[in-house]
């Protein structure tokens, strides 16, 4: 790791971070002896306690962003973890052998991947990742026997839950990008962001779907999963009517430009899953 490179590329962002954390001699003085001090596993943890201190975020800010992130990737992970171990190879007729678990298993990897980087990343800020919840994926709030009853035994229904949570992480992630203050957390969750936007293209490719979302439609879903797609019908963009543009109507105005969703409004729809 090239300590100094990092701290070139910080000051090439942010020209004032050093008016918020001291002189930039003493910031490069204070990590000049840093690996003879410090395991380099550590490292992260010190650009965590710099970053706090040069943007002042707290619990209840970047912390509680990255928790929020943390819950939804758990929810992700668990869930496509789960429906692998119980369909490997297609047994059961639940996941098709071949391109479909091939596809699931990689989706499942990628969402590892968020979970792991966002714990890694929580506490090089200085927080405490989120335990795990204990998740009911029927949507029965721990009864298993919610309208998702079968979600692990009909292939159609797993991939209708799996649409619902990439089209979820994708509007969530995009409902807290202007309240993350801190350039390195925030192009990462863009880039996790995007990720989550290609899971929810492919799924809706495997369920015989288009890969964008036409008003409030989500494509043939399940009317539990509604509130997932409420408020996608907006073609208000920027004080712009964007379906009166020339050559533009509702039906493009509303698949041209993907809705952020409210922290709230996301904690309510999968409230349901979280036992």
């Amino acid at each position: 790791m090239n300590i100094y490179k990092i701290l070139t590329e910080i000051e090439k962002t942010d020209p004032e971070v050093y008016d918020k954390l001291g002189s930039r001699r003493e910031v490069f003085k204070h990590f000049a002896g840093f690996g003879k001090k410090l395991a380099v596993a550590a490292v992260p943890l010190a650009f965590g306690s710099m970053f706090k201190k040069a943007y002042g975020q707290t619990s209840g800010g970047l912390i509680g962003i990255l928790n929020y992130a943390l819950t939804l990737e758990y929810l992700e992970a668990e869930f496509y973890t789960m429906a692998v171990a119980k369909a490997p190879g297609g047994s059961a007729g639940f996941i098709p052998s071949g391109e479909p678990i091939g596809a699931i298993t990689t989706i499942r990897d990628h969402e590892n991947a968020h979970v792991n980087f966002l714990k890694s990343a929580i506490t090089a800020a200085g927080g405490t990742p989120a335990a795990k919840p204990t998740f009911d994926f029927s949507a029965g709030n721990g009864s298993n026997n919610g309208p998702f009853a079968d979600v692990f035994t009909n292939y159609q229904t797993f991939l209708a839950v799996a649409q619902a949570f990439e089209d979820t992480g994708v509007r969530a992630y995009k409902g807290q990008a202007d309240k993350i203050t801190d350039n390195a957390v925030l192009t990462a969750a863009l880039q996790i962001h995007s990720v989550e936007a290609r899971h929810a293209a492919h799924i809706r490719r495997m369920r015989g779907q288009k890969g964008w979302i036409t008003g409030k439609d989500g494509g043939n879903m399940p009317a539990a999963t509604q509130a997932v797609y409420n408020g996608e019908e907006n073609t208000n963009q920027a004080g712009v009517n964007v379906a009166t543009l020339p050559g533009s109507s509702v039906n493009i105005g509303t698949e041209a430009f993907d809705e952020p969703l409210d922290m709230n409004v996301v904690l309510a729809i999968v409230d349901p899953f979280i036992v």
